[in-house]
């Protein structure tokens, strides 16, 4: 059951010895699977206790502890450009399981519907997904974290979907856009990389201008890395896009990946089916109304919008020619055979009898000539994710996976989720399960 701040402060008091708890702050909040409090010491330090409301909450958090505890090195290296958090104390819980203390780490959440253009914050964004994305898959792995190649993400995506299609809630419209993305082979050639899982705003802290922290990484796990573009994609100005997206690029050590944001724009979409799962499977009907209409309102804004990955034909050389790959494919092969035939099919020349002309040059025989083939196509087939064994997830509604229950990445399914593929009105509260109190001090507003 949840425990109120002042039971959480007792807690951090048992975790950290010596701690010297005064007064409680920001952040204070509750979901369906944490109680998280802000601590002031008595000499001035703050501190976050963060207790896990159920089994599979806690198995979600032991998950996170682990990979922390290889995470602090790399940034303590400057491997990683951000900092996360340390855990400094753990309290066992009469249920089961225990909670964990760690100091708050300076800074702000980040405002991403203010975030500009150009060099700074936006591109400091890019940079670090990028460097979440190049992390090693065994560093999460070794944690006890999840692990997907491409193809096991694309069909938890498609059964997420069909679950959606039998409540009978989502628009048919909407399952069909979907239906065919997931179904597009060339969408999901992809590397699977480590992700964080669950990036919002109050998961990004910055200090100075600059990105300083990146929180809450038990949803974390090898998967698709258009799931941490998702929700900059769904929330961010529409000018800031192309400099995150830029940043991330010139980051990365492999070549772009041509559909990242394709998949991008899926995930946020199918964020609003993960909203109206949780409302129909924790019965929650006011979450199933809010779901239900936000997916109407997708249906309407996307109704006159192409398929997700559509790509504009491009003309050359006088003829049409396919945006997808199969088509080239196909087009190649069809030429040459095309030209064979014909070949074929010409008379054979008739030869003169008499000498060559002076200067002419003989005929090359046909043996000597190289037959006409179609060009290797590298990308024919699907990507290699890294040969990466599967594990099972473990799932927690506020997006923290673990290694006990299985969780579905991507958006958290405890938590509104943000205005899907940059459709939805914004403004909407997102507090709605979430409790504020503040006792002793004034709440500076932090939060992480």
């Amino acid at each position: 059951m949840p425990r109120s701040p002042l039971a959480l402060a007792a807690l951090a008091t048992a975790a950290v010895p010596g701690l010297d708890v005064v007064a409680t702050q920001s952040p204070q909040y509750t979901t369906a699977d944490f109680a998280v409090a802000g601590l002031l010491d008595s000499g001035g330090r703050r501190w976050v206790v963060r207790c896990p409301l159920h089994p599979a909450a806690g198995a979600s958090l032991e998950g996170e502890v682990a990979l922390l505890e290889r995470l602090a090195p790399l940034t303590e290296a400057g491997a990683l450009p951000f900092d996360v958090p340390r855990p400094e104390g753990f309290a066992p819980l009469t249920e089961g399981g225990r909670a964990m203390v760690y100091r708050q780490l300076p800074g702000r959440r980040l405002d991403l519907e203010h975030l500009g253009a150009g060099p700074g914050l936006a591109a400091d964004l890019g940079r670090a997904l990028a460097a979440i994305h190049e992390l090693p898959t065994a560093l999460v792995a070794d944690a006890g974290l999840p692990v997907y190649d491409a193809e096991a993400y694309r069909l938890r995506r498609l059964a997420e979907v069909d679950e959606a299609a039998r409540t009978g809630h989502v628009p048919p419209a909407l399952l069909q856009r979907w239906e065919r993305a997931l179904e597009d082979v060339a969408l999901w050639r992809f590397r699977a990389t480590p992700v964080h899982g669950d990036l919002t705003e109050e998961h990004v802290l910055v200090a100075g201008g600059e990105l300083a922290a990146v929180l809450s990484w038990s949803e974390a796990h090898v998967g698709d890395p258009a799931e941490d573009l998702a929700w900059i994609l769904a929330t961010a100005p529409a000018e800031c896009l192309d400099t995150v997206e830029e940043a991330y690029a010139l980051a990365r050590a492999e070549h772009a990946d041509s559909h990242l944001m394709d998949r991008a724009l899926l995930v946020s979409e199918l964020a609003l089916a993960r909203w109206l799962l949780h409302g129909v499977r924790s019965g929650e009907e006011a979450v199933v109304r809010d779901a239900v209409a936000m997916l109407a309102t997708l249906a309407r804004q996307t109704a006159d919008e192409p398929p997700i990955g559509f790509r504009e034909p491009v003309v050359v050389d006088g003829r049409e020619a396919s945006w997808s790959d199969a088509d080239d494919d196909a087009e190649g092969y069809a030429g040459v055979e095309d030209g064979l035939a014909e070949a074929s099919a010409a008379p054979p020349p008739v030869p003169d009898a008499g000498l060559p002309e002076a200067g002419a040059v003989p005929e090359q025989s046909a043996s000597d000539q190289d037959a006409p083939r179609p060009a290797d196509r590298g990308d024919a087939g699907p990507a290699d994710a890294a040969g990466t064994p599967e594990a099972t997830p473990g799932t927690d509604g506020t997006g923290e996976p673990g290694t006990a229950a299985p969780a579905d990445a991507g958006a958290p399914s405890g938590t509104r989720p943000a205005d899907a593929g940059r459709t939805l009105p914004r403004g909407a509260d997102d507090d709605a399960d979430r409790t504020e109190e503040f006792t002793a001090i004034e709440d500076t507003g932090d939060r992480p």
